[in-house]
């Protein structure tokens, strides 16, 4: 288990505190109060600097200026206290929590003691000047790693940041996929429950002029009514749950296509240059006609991303199985281009599109890698009303 930084930021602090309060041990040119305060205030505050950088550095730095005025130090034969280490771990947090321009200003009051430090405590010149060049090595060791870790820290902040927006709009585009996809299947669905309206309609003013003159007529025509309005309330309970847009246009009102066009559709796909092999098992000609669009829809879209991402020269087949309780589709191909489930995720929708529209007749839709080689969709949609 990783410990939290805090723990470790203490334990550098106790270790600076006691190897500074060691040092001064028997010592009795230097007053304890002074050490412990000077100590207390360039150790406690390292525990404290990733919460608080800015303010703890600047305590840090107080420590060191008070140091220098209270000897705290010098009068035990020791140019540098363990404590005074705590100034470098101020640098380097400033830099890599706060910003360089705040640095700077750090640095040249770093400077600034030094110079203090250098001039007035150090009596041999050339002591003074190996030891504040070692002294700015060190300080700018602190600058440089506090710029990687700054770096570093700026770096997965922004790659944080893109990934949650990128989680958005990948959720916001599969909300708007759906939203669309499900408008469309209203507005197709809309075709079928207003065709089969108007036949009852007609149906029942047949009947009404032959009820009394030809009464088998008007039988006909009122069985016609129930066959056709059972029809249209498994259209209805189906549409159950649909949005629909407000945005309307006229091509709504088109007629729209079934799996009896299935043969035309792979006809223009091999036109386009995929070769496409059609196997339709069972009567698909007289399936309901939210089922046919839907079938005709997911075959149109499947072919449609072979199209886009198998490559060149791949092969697709469409396999349709009508059984007494449900339709089976499965479109397969052998092409070896673009995956197509990383298309869906950079912002493809059309594996969203033909999920919902199988959803919508309480069907399920699988897409995948082929185990073969290539890609694979299969829908299951049922024929019973729900």
């Amino acid at each position: 288990m990783r410990a939290h930084p805090v723990f470790g930021d203490s334990l550098i602090a106790g270790l600076l505190f006691l190897s500074d309060l060691t040092a001064f041990v028997g010592s009795d040119k230097v007053s304890p109060g002074a050490i412990l305060l000077v100590g207390l205030l360039l150790t406690v505050p390292v525990a404290f600097r990733r919460r608080y950088p800015l303010g703890s550095s600047y305590v840090i730095l107080l420590g060191g200026f008070l140091q220098l005025m209270t000897h705290g130090g010098l009068e035990n034969g020791m140019p540098v206290r363990a404590a005074d280490f705590a100034l470098a771990v101020a640098l380097y947090t400033v830099v890599a929590y706060v910003g360089k321009q705040q640095a700077l200003l750090y640095s040249m009051a770093l400077f600034v003691g030094t110079l203090v430090w250098a001039v007035w405590r150090l009596s041999d010149p050339s002591a003074a000047v190996i030891l504040t060049f070692l002294v700015a090595v060190l300080f700018g060791f602190s600058w440089a790693l506090g710029s990687f870790v700054g770096a570093r820290r700026a770096y997965h902040s922004e790659l944080e940041q893109r990934l949650k927006l990128l989680e958005t709009e990948r959720d916001q585009q599969a909300r708007l996929a759906v939203g669309e996809e499900r408008s469309r299947i209203a507005r197709e669905l809309h075709d079928v429950v207003a065709h089969a309206v108007s036949v009852m309609i007609v149906q029942a003013d047949g009947a009404g002029y032959a009820i009394r003159t030809k009464p088998e007529l008007a039988e006909a025509a009122v069985k016609t009514i129930s066959d056709t309005g059972r029809q249209a309330l498994t259209e209805l309970r189906r549409l159950l749950g649909v949005l629909r847009s407000e945005d309307q246009s006229g091509t709504q009102w088109a007629p729209q296509p079934d799996a009896r066009e299935l043969d035309d559709l792979a006809e223009n796909c091999r036109a386009a240059g995929l070769p496409v092999r059609l196997e339709v098992t069972g009567d698909v000609e007289r399936l309901p006609a939210g089922v046919g669009l839907s079938v005709y829809r997911i075959v149109q879209e499947a072919l449609t991303n072979t199209l886009k991402h198998a490559g060149t020269g791949a092969n697709a087949v469409v396999k349709v199985l009508r059984t007494d309780e449900k339709v089976v589709i499965e479109v397969t191909d052998d092409g070896f281009g673009t995956p197509h489930d990383l298309v869906a995720v950079s912002g493809g929708n059309g594996l969203i599109g033909m999920r919902e529209r199988a959803g919508v007749l309480g069907g399920t839709l699988e897409a995948g890698p082929n185990p073969g080689g290539g890609w694979r969709v299969r829908a299951v949609m049922p024929l019973a009303a729900t």
